[in-house]
């Protein structure tokens, strides 16, 4: 394959330059590039940006409100606005779920749903993990019941998932739940729409260890789900699981993100001394920078393999379960190089320092207030998506016929 961009792809790699110095907000990319937290006004800013630009949904066909971009120009915006510390898009309903109703939904549910999520009329969150069920997604026990009354057919939801990412945000989530108790694990389960707003929902917070309420419980008791929000056949739930996974394993590997958060530890780097000398010149520290680049530069050509096969009509496999383990690893080392390197100050944690309007006496470089956080709440990124150890047994199943 061809590894270097085409001039057509590197005048789009301007254009997006071009945008992003426009239009990005400085006060958004400042906000990002120091490791604050970024609220729910902040992240539906961006996306309204995106959407009337018509780049939001860049992997969705034209027909559907996509630009209608290659999987090369995809990857080349998503890396120049990793670079230009752009927000990432909320990913739970335009990668997603849009993806898997374009392919599995019906025709009533495209036309209604899909400008939703653009126009962000509606807050996605994804239902998936419970308690007992991470890894072993199969194994999901939230129960759907299917019944018909007065006022139509339905299904009556009881159960409870776990990790739900800005849950506290979303007024919609899709839901995988268990329609057929008697069948194999995977056969019995069905991808379900639901209203947050319904009764019987409640959300709960999980506060994670920087203090950030960013992860949540959802309970049903009881919730009335309207039968028409089934996406796909019931029972069938199964097959829209695993192609909405293969999207969030991939887009995981994060190597927009790696490339930015390289070039912030660099810069670190070559200010933080040791024995009076930039750490950067320090042997053991620049032999462990080192690996990690090689390791980076080696994902990006394997992310670029799999790019191409989906140019080339295909979708991504078990080389996206490859591109999530690495991708993950890459950006836990780096996040902890981050964190070595600020030594003494990255010790103090000060909560309100990653917060707007924080006016305190810095405690070290303007970096380090953010670093130990963002080392701990990266160590998630090899567990979440399916856990890296899942994934390498996959690998074995699929690639080497284990």
């Amino acid at each position: 394959m061809e590894l270097n961009f085409t001039p057509e792809e590197e005048a789009f790699r301007a254009a997006v330059r071009d945008f992003l110095a426009a239009k990005l907000p400085d006060r958004l990319s400042a906000k990002v590039a120091s490791g604050q937290h970024l609220g729910k006004a902040d992240l539906q800013e961006w996306h309204a940006i995106l959407n009337e630009r018509g780049w939001l949904a860049n992997h969705w066909p034209e027909q559907y409100g996509g630009p209608g971009w290659t999987a090369i120009e995809k990857f080349i915006f998503e890396n120049e606005c990793a670079l230009a510390h752009a927000p990432r898009t909320v990913p739970f309903g335009v990668n997603m779920l849009g993806p898997v109703l374009i392919k599995y939904g019906n025709e009533a549910q495209k036309r209604y749903w899909l400008p939703r999520i653009l126009n962000g009329a509606d807050w996605w969150c994804q239902g998936y993990s419970e308690p007992g069920a991470g890894s072993d997604l199969a194994a999901v026990k939230t129960s759907a019941v299917r019944g018909v009354d007065a006022q139509g057919d339905h299904y009556i939801v009881n159960g409870q998932k776990t990790w739900t990412t800005l849950g506290q945000h979303a007024n919609m989530i899709f839901c995988l739940v268990r329609t057929n108790r008697e069948a194999k694990k995977q056969e019995g389960i069905s991808f379900l729409l639901i209203d947050m707003e319904t009764p019987g929902v409640e959300v709960r917070p999980i506060i994670t260890l920087d203090g950030e309420h960013e992860v949540n419980e959802v309970f049903f008791s009881d919730v009335r789900v309207p039968a028409d929000n089934l996406v796909g056949e019931e029972n069938k739930g199964w097959t829209c699981a695993k192609f909405l996974l293969t999207y969030e394993r991939t887009n995981i590997a994060g190597v927009g993100f790696s490339v930015a958060a390289l070039e912030q530890l660099k810069a670190i780097a070559a200010k933080q001394t040791k024995n009076g000398k930039p750490l950067a010149e320090d042997p053991a520290f620049a032999a462990r920078m080192a690996r990690v680049e090689i390791d980076l530069e080696n994902m990006k050509t394997t992310n670029l393999r799999v790019i191409a096969a989906v140019a080339g009509g295909g979708v991504p496999g078990a080389e996206s379960s490859m591109l999530k383990i690495r991708g993950t690893e890459i950006r836990q080392e780096i996040s902890s190089l981050a964190r070595r390197a600020m030594g003494v100050h990255a010790r103090p944690f000060v909560a309100e320092a990653l917060e707007d309007g924080f006016d305190g006496v810095p405690f070290g470089p303007a970096f380090a207030a953010s670093v130990a956080a963002r080392y701990f709440n990266n160590r998630k990124l090899s567990i979440f998506g399916g856990s890296n150890e899942i994934q390498k047994n996959i690998i074995s199943k699929m690639i080497l016929g284990l």
